[in-house]
């Protein structure tokens, strides 16, 4: 039996983030006889490596998951020569798709130099955090859309964040959306009424949100929105699902606003789309995004999404989504989500599908891409 291609991601780890659980869609539906995906992560301490959300599935699918330091500037030499020793000593890759685009610079030619035949660069964000980490990122980012041999977007705006205006004029990039298992998502009314009752909400005005606990995501703004719902709608809860380090610091908030008893934290849960059947709404008050996966997974669920007008317009498959400016007050966006309320839910998925969503019809695409390595292909 002929032996797979291999597939390296390289991402900073492998824990329930939004790249991480599109690429996992995408390696769900992969024939794993003719290609097998790997990953390979950024740690501090490289000796010993604490397992995260999807080592056991990339494992029991056969994928293998290998380490290298993260990078942090003042390392740049030692970080180089890891790359380099890894490449040298793994030369099995086809391809090479670097999520990690920070970096993407770096190991890219370097696993090139070595021998593997094709390197992609992925932007899966259209913008950085604020300070020192941000501007480092931009300035490792520059001349990227020359040092891959194919660039990716999951959005017109992350390519041109990522890779600029004229690396997007000049069709060096290619736009892939964030697909998702759109059917998995499918609203289910006999679901919603099994995660109530074991949340113990029965007919409360359930509002939602999943995403990292950091600040990209806004949470102190999404729990003042939630906090001016509460005052006309005491019933109304939040269900929060995700991790993080800012984690503690919403907990204290929700607190000092009066709303903790209201607020679930759910923490990171392998059946997330069962809790999109329980929200009666869906809450995205981001700073930035590339095309948020989640806001594709809410639709699919047939919600409705209240959505920070910075978000990409791509990501609106459906009428469902309403683009609200996060300098409003909060009380504008409660009295919006307040006013959508009483609509009906419907089965979005034949929507979700035309406008290209459907991982089971992107992986077509990328199959054929893996195999000969032209982008034209998907």
């Amino acid at each position: 039996m002929t032996k797979p291609i291999r597939v390296l991601h390289v991402l900073g780890g492998v824990g329930l983030g939004g790249a991480e659980s599109r690429i996992m869609d995408l390696y769900r539906q992969m024939d794993r006889e003719e290609i097998q995906f790997d990953f390979l992560v950024h740690q501090n301490d490289t000796t010993v490596r604490k397992p995260q959300f999807y080592d056991e599935e990339i494992q029991a699918m056969g994928g293998h998951i290998y380490v290298l330091p993260k990078f942090k500037v003042y390392n740049d030499f030692s970080y180089r020569k890891a790359v380099k020793a890894f490449f040298s000593a793994h030369r099995e890759f086809r391809v090479v798709q670097g999520h990690m685009t920070s970096t993407a610079g770096i190991y890219l030619p370097i696993a090139k130099k070595a021998g593997v035949p094709v390197t992609v660069a992925h932007a899966r964000n259209a913008g950085v955090v604020k300070g020192l980490k941000g501007l480092a990122t931009r300035f490792f980012r520059r001349g990227l859309a020359k040092k891959a041999d194919a660039c990716f977007a999951c959005s017109a705006l992350a390519g041109q964040d990522v890779f600029g205006g004229a690396a997007m004029k000049a069709g060096r990039v290619k736009v892939i959306y964030n697909a998702i298992d759109v059917g998995r998502f499918t609203y289910n009314e006999n679901v919603r009424q099994e995660v109530r009752a074991q949340l113990r909400i029965g007919g409360a005005l359930v509002l939602g949100h999943v995403g990292r606990f950091e600040y990209q995501k806004n949470h102190p703004y999404l729990l003042e929105v939630f906090a001016a719902v509460c005052g006309e709608r005491p019933d109304a809860c939040l269900l929060l699902l995700g991790e993080g380090q800012d984690r503690p610091a919403m907990e204290e908030k929700c607190r000092q606003l009066g709303i903790a008893k209201q607020v679930h934290f759910l923490g990171n849960r392998k059946d997330a789309w069962r809790f999109y059947q329980a929200m009666d709404m869906f809450l995205l008050p981001s700073f930035f995004e590339g095309l948020p996966g989640v806001l594709v997974e809410a639709q699919a669920a047939g919600l409705r999404c209240m959505v920070s007008d910075t978000v990409t317009r791509e990501a609106k498959a459906t009428e469902l989504v309403t683009y609200l400016r996060i300098e409003e007050p909060p009380e504008r966006w409660a009295e919006e989500i307040l006013k959508q309320a009483g609509y009906v839910r419907r089965d979005t998925a034949k929507k979700l599908r035309q406008a290209g969503f459907d991982v089971r019809a992107q992986v077509q695409g990328y199959r054929r891409f893996y195999l000969t390595g032209d982008s034209s292909q998907i």
